[in-house]
Protein backbone atom coordinates (compact mmCIF):
# COMPACT_ATOMS: atom_id res chain seq x y z
CA UNK A 1 0.00 0.00 0.00
CA UNK A 2 2.56 1.87 -0.44
CA UNK A 3 2.31 3.24 -3.66
CA UNK A 4 3.97 0.55 -5.63
CA UNK A 5 1.31 -0.20 -8.15
CA UNK A 6 0.75 3.49 -8.88
CA UNK A 7 2.96 4.77 -11.60
CA UNK A 8 2.95 8.64 -10.51
CA UNK A 9 2.79 7.55 -6.03
CA UNK A 10 5.16 8.34 -3.91
CA UNK A 11 7.09 5.44 -3.59
CA UNK A 12 8.37 5.55 -7.12
CA UNK A 13 11.93 6.01 -7.72
CA UNK A 14 11.82 7.21 -4.19
CA UNK A 15 15.53 7.08 -3.99
CA UNK A 16 16.65 7.73 -7.09
CA UNK A 17 17.70 11.66 -7.56
CA UNK A 18 15.60 14.18 -9.36
CA UNK A 19 17.00 15.31 -13.21
CA UNK A 20 18.75 18.83 -12.25
CA UNK A 21 19.05 21.65 -15.32
CA UNK A 22 22.38 20.39 -16.55
CA UNK A 23 20.81 16.62 -16.97
CA UNK A 24 20.37 15.38 -20.35
CA UNK A 25 17.11 13.99 -21.66
CA UNK A 26 17.18 9.82 -22.26
CA UNK A 27 17.24 8.73 -25.19
CA UNK A 28 20.25 8.91 -28.22
CA UNK A 29 17.67 11.50 -29.84
CA UNK A 30 16.53 13.76 -27.42
CA UNK A 31 18.94 16.60 -28.41
CA UNK A 32 17.71 15.81 -31.77
CA UNK A 33 14.33 16.57 -31.01
CA UNK A 34 15.13 19.52 -29.43
CA UNK A 35 14.41 23.34 -31.06
CA UNK A 36 16.61 25.20 -28.92
CA UNK A 37 19.50 23.05 -29.53
CA UNK A 38 19.44 22.88 -33.18
CA UNK A 39 19.10 26.86 -32.92
CA UNK A 40 21.96 27.89 -31.28
CA UNK A 41 23.76 24.81 -33.26
CA UNK A 42 22.77 26.39 -36.75
CA UNK A 43 23.09 30.18 -35.32
CA UNK A 44 26.84 29.14 -34.54
CA UNK A 45 27.64 27.26 -38.08
CA UNK A 46 26.36 30.00 -39.64
CA UNK A 47 27.68 33.13 -37.67
CA UNK A 48 31.12 31.13 -37.97
CA UNK A 49 30.84 30.35 -41.60
CA UNK A 50 29.87 33.92 -42.13
CA UNK A 51 32.66 35.31 -40.32
CA UNK A 52 35.12 33.50 -42.19
CA UNK A 53 34.00 33.90 -45.61
CA UNK A 54 33.48 38.08 -44.93
CA UNK A 55 36.60 38.50 -43.25
CA UNK A 56 38.99 36.49 -46.15
CA UNK A 57 36.86 38.52 -48.97
CA UNK A 58 37.93 41.85 -47.39
CA UNK A 59 41.37 40.27 -46.48
CA UNK A 60 41.90 40.03 -50.36
CA UNK A 61 40.55 42.73 -51.57
CA UNK A 62 42.30 45.38 -49.39
CA UNK A 63 45.10 43.69 -47.45
CA UNK A 64 47.65 44.09 -50.52
CA UNK A 65 46.22 47.67 -51.68
CA UNK A 66 44.22 46.23 -54.61
CA UNK A 67 41.91 43.22 -55.14
CA UNK A 68 44.10 39.86 -55.27
CA UNK A 69 41.83 37.44 -57.26
CA UNK A 70 43.00 33.73 -56.73
CA UNK A 71 42.42 31.70 -59.45
CA UNK A 72 41.36 27.95 -59.10
CA UNK A 73 43.18 26.90 -62.71
CA UNK A 74 46.39 28.92 -61.66
CA UNK A 75 46.56 27.26 -58.10
CA UNK A 76 46.45 23.58 -59.64
CA UNK A 77 48.82 24.57 -61.97
CA UNK A 78 51.30 25.62 -59.75
CA UNK A 79 50.09 22.45 -57.30
CA UNK A 80 51.19 20.48 -60.23
CA UNK A 81 54.44 21.96 -60.47
CA UNK A 82 55.12 22.70 -56.78
CA UNK A 83 52.42 22.54 -54.29
CA UNK A 84 54.88 24.74 -51.55
CA UNK A 85 54.97 28.05 -54.51
CA UNK A 86 51.60 28.42 -54.43
CA UNK A 87 51.95 31.29 -52.36
CA UNK A 88 53.76 33.11 -55.81
CA UNK A 89 50.50 33.73 -56.87
CA UNK A 90 49.96 36.61 -54.42
CA UNK A 91 51.80 39.80 -55.29
CA UNK A 92 54.10 40.79 -53.14
CA UNK A 93 52.77 43.73 -50.57
CA UNK A 94 53.57 45.24 -47.05
CA UNK A 95 51.90 43.56 -43.88
CA UNK A 96 49.08 45.37 -42.52
CA UNK A 97 50.31 46.08 -38.91
CA UNK A 98 47.10 45.61 -36.88
CA UNK A 99 48.33 45.87 -33.36
CA UNK A 100 52.85 46.25 -33.18
CA UNK A 101 54.34 43.34 -32.42
CA UNK A 102 51.05 41.39 -31.95
CA UNK A 103 48.93 40.79 -34.85
CA UNK A 104 49.57 41.78 -38.93
CA UNK A 105 47.76 41.00 -41.66
CA UNK A 106 49.62 39.49 -44.57
CA UNK A 107 47.92 37.41 -48.00
CA UNK A 108 49.28 34.22 -47.86
CA UNK A 109 47.90 30.99 -50.03
CA UNK A 110 47.65 27.62 -48.06
CA UNK A 111 47.36 24.66 -50.22
CA UNK A 112 47.31 22.22 -47.01
CA UNK A 113 45.59 21.39 -43.73
CA UNK A 114 45.90 24.24 -40.43
CA UNK A 115 49.30 26.06 -40.19
CA UNK A 116 50.06 25.17 -43.78
CA UNK A 117 50.80 21.21 -42.73
CA UNK A 118 50.58 18.58 -45.47
CA UNK A 119 50.67 20.85 -48.97
CA UNK A 120 49.58 18.99 -51.95
CA UNK A 121 47.09 16.61 -49.89
CA UNK A 122 43.98 19.17 -51.05
CA UNK A 123 41.95 15.98 -51.69
CA UNK A 124 42.70 13.83 -48.44
CA UNK A 125 41.75 17.47 -46.42
CA UNK A 126 38.76 17.50 -48.10
CA UNK A 127 37.70 14.27 -48.01
CA UNK A 128 39.00 14.46 -43.66
CA UNK A 129 36.74 17.89 -43.49
CA UNK A 130 34.02 15.82 -44.52
CA UNK A 131 34.54 13.38 -42.26
CA UNK A 132 35.11 15.45 -39.70
CA UNK A 133 32.34 17.55 -40.03
CA UNK A 134 29.86 14.93 -39.64
CA UNK A 135 31.59 13.64 -36.43
CA UNK A 136 30.55 16.78 -35.01
CA UNK A 137 26.95 16.28 -36.24
CA UNK A 138 26.85 12.89 -34.61
CA UNK A 139 28.74 14.20 -31.35
CA UNK A 140 25.47 16.80 -31.47
CA UNK A 141 23.09 14.16 -32.06
CA UNK A 142 24.24 11.48 -29.65
CA UNK A 143 27.43 13.19 -27.13
CA UNK A 144 25.10 16.26 -25.93
CA UNK A 145 22.16 16.87 -24.41
CA UNK A 146 19.47 19.44 -25.40
CA UNK A 147 20.16 22.14 -22.72
CA UNK A 148 24.00 21.81 -23.32
CA UNK A 149 23.75 25.10 -25.00
CA UNK A 150 28.12 25.64 -24.67
CA UNK A 151 28.75 22.20 -26.35
CA UNK A 152 26.28 23.39 -29.32
CA UNK A 153 27.97 26.46 -29.75
CA UNK A 154 31.41 25.17 -29.51
CA UNK A 155 30.53 22.46 -31.75
CA UNK A 156 28.77 24.84 -34.12
CA UNK A 157 31.86 26.66 -34.08
CA UNK A 158 33.80 23.68 -35.29
CA UNK A 159 31.72 22.95 -37.78
CA UNK A 160 31.34 26.42 -38.96
CA UNK A 161 35.02 26.56 -39.09
CA UNK A 162 35.69 23.21 -41.18
CA UNK A 163 32.62 24.47 -43.94
CA UNK A 164 35.11 27.84 -44.14
CA UNK A 165 38.17 26.20 -45.23
CA UNK A 166 36.28 23.41 -47.44
CA UNK A 167 34.82 26.16 -49.27
CA UNK A 168 38.39 27.34 -50.09
CA UNK A 169 39.45 23.95 -51.33
CA UNK A 170 36.72 23.13 -53.08
CA UNK A 171 36.20 26.57 -54.77
CA UNK A 172 39.90 27.67 -54.89
CA UNK A 173 42.02 24.44 -54.37
CA UNK A 174 43.35 26.16 -51.61
CA UNK A 175 42.70 28.25 -48.00
CA UNK A 176 42.91 31.80 -48.27
CA UNK A 177 44.74 32.88 -44.64
CA UNK A 178 45.63 36.29 -43.97
CA UNK A 179 45.98 36.59 -39.74
CA UNK A 180 49.72 36.58 -38.24
CA UNK A 181 49.83 36.54 -34.36
CA UNK A 182 53.31 37.16 -33.02
CA UNK A 183 54.80 38.55 -36.63
CA UNK A 184 58.78 37.99 -36.04
CA UNK A 185 58.78 36.77 -32.41
CA UNK A 186 61.33 34.36 -31.76
CA UNK A 187 62.89 32.39 -29.39
CA UNK A 188 65.18 33.48 -26.37
CA UNK A 189 69.07 33.13 -27.09
CA UNK A 190 69.62 30.26 -30.14
CA UNK A 191 66.88 27.85 -29.22
CA UNK A 192 64.96 26.93 -32.29
CA UNK A 193 61.84 24.54 -32.27
CA UNK A 194 61.24 22.71 -35.11
CA UNK A 195 64.22 24.32 -36.64
CA UNK A 196 62.90 27.80 -37.07
CA UNK A 197 63.56 30.61 -34.75
CA UNK A 198 60.07 32.30 -34.89
CA UNK A 199 57.44 31.60 -31.92
CA UNK A 200 54.57 31.67 -34.68
CA UNK A 201 55.76 31.38 -38.31
CA UNK A 202 51.67 30.21 -39.32
CA UNK A 203 49.58 32.78 -41.17
CA UNK A 204 46.11 31.64 -40.56
CA UNK A 205 42.60 33.05 -40.77
CA UNK A 206 39.26 33.16 -38.77
CA UNK A 207 38.07 29.50 -39.72
CA UNK A 208 41.23 28.16 -38.13
CA UNK A 209 40.65 30.59 -35.06
CA UNK A 210 37.20 29.48 -34.38
CA UNK A 211 38.36 25.43 -34.41
CA UNK A 212 40.67 26.71 -31.54
CA UNK A 213 38.16 28.70 -29.85
CA UNK A 214 35.77 25.61 -29.93
CA UNK A 215 38.18 23.07 -29.05
CA UNK A 216 38.81 25.12 -26.48
CA UNK A 217 35.01 25.68 -25.16
CA UNK A 218 34.08 21.59 -25.06
CA UNK A 219 37.01 21.07 -23.09
CA UNK A 220 35.53 23.63 -20.73
CA UNK A 221 32.11 21.65 -20.76
CA UNK A 222 33.63 18.31 -20.23
CA UNK A 223 35.69 19.89 -17.67
CA UNK A 224 32.64 21.55 -16.10
CA UNK A 225 30.17 18.40 -17.30
CA UNK A 226 32.09 15.26 -15.61
CA UNK A 227 32.06 16.60 -11.44
CA UNK A 228 28.21 17.40 -11.88
CA UNK A 229 27.70 13.83 -13.51
CA UNK A 230 29.85 11.92 -10.97
CA UNK A 231 28.00 14.49 -8.49
CA UNK A 232 24.45 12.65 -9.67
CA UNK A 233 25.78 8.91 -10.30
CA UNK A 234 26.52 8.68 -6.71
CA UNK A 235 23.35 8.51 -5.27
CA UNK A 236 21.98 6.42 -7.76
CA UNK A 237 24.48 4.03 -7.23
CA UNK A 238 23.55 4.27 -3.30
CA UNK A 239 19.81 3.95 -4.52
CA UNK A 240 20.45 0.95 -5.88
CA UNK A 241 22.48 -1.00 -3.24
Amino acid sequence: MSGEGNPGGPGQNAGAPRPGPGDRDPGPSATLRSPRAWTVLVVAVLLSLGADLASKAAAFRWVAGRPVEVSRRQVLEQARVDPRHIGLLVPRHRPVVVVPGLLELTLVLNPGAVFGVGPGARWFFVGFTALALGFGVWMFARWTGPRDRLAHAALGMLIGGGLGNLYDRLVYACVRDFLHPLPRLEWPGQLRVFGGREVWPYVSNVADLLLLIGIGLLLVYLWRRDPAAVARAGPARASGG
